[in-house]
């Protein structure tokens, strides 16, 4: 890959009260020419400016951005936009990982370090079902509380199934979702 393209910057914030400040202070001390900027959940697929960005990468542009988490949630989504940035010709560079697919060392150590990010998320999921699963052993169940106490499923089914009225009627009643009441 030839690199002499844009140094192209990627910043994002999850919400409208967040600043970019600091993400945009390091980009510029790294060289980037050219700033996206996003305030939008990670998780999320569609992000206008990432996506932006994305259409008008070239051939030995290199991305940048000041954490990898800036630019995905998982490591999927991760490997992906990865990907889709390789297939444009660009590399990737994240600045606090000190990552950068532009060489082939850098790229070892992109993989290495995601796949070590989400052997830990999926760890963390395990122990997690392992404490639910205890807990559950010894009578303790979590999640949220029941919406209604038996007595008050018994009214909403009598409402419901011997007077007719109307589910909308019965969740306005008992401050309930209609979902609540139609699963009573």
């Amino acid at each position: 890959m030839a690199l002499c393209g844009m140094i192209i910057g990627y910043a994002r914030v999850s919400t409208e009260d967040q600043s970019l400040d600091a993400q945009l202070d390091a980009l510029e001390r790294a060289g980037v020419q050219r700033i996206f900027a996003d305030k939008i959940g990670g998780s999320l697929r569609e992000r206008p400016e990432l996506d932006r960005m994305l259409d008008q990468l070239r051939d030995g542009d290199v991305v940048v951005v000041a954490k990898y988490d800036r630019l995905a949630r998982s490591l999927r989504h991760l490997l992906d936009i990865v990907e889709a940035i390789k297939a444009h010709g660009a590399g990737f560079r994240s600045l606090a990982e000190d990552i950068d697919t532009t060489t082939p060392a850098g790229r070892l150590v992109f993989h290495v370090f995601a796949s070590i990010a989400q052997f830990e998320r999926e760890r963390i999921s395990e122990r997690t079902k392992e404490g639910l699963e205890a807990a559950r052993k010894r009578g303790r169940v979590g999640g949220r509380p029941p919406a209604l106490s038996a007595a008050q499923r018994e009214e909403v089914r009598r409402m419901r199934d011997i007077e007719g009225r109307s589910v909308g009627e019965i969740a306005t009643l008992f401050r309930i979702s209609t979902k609540t009441v139609r699963r009573a």
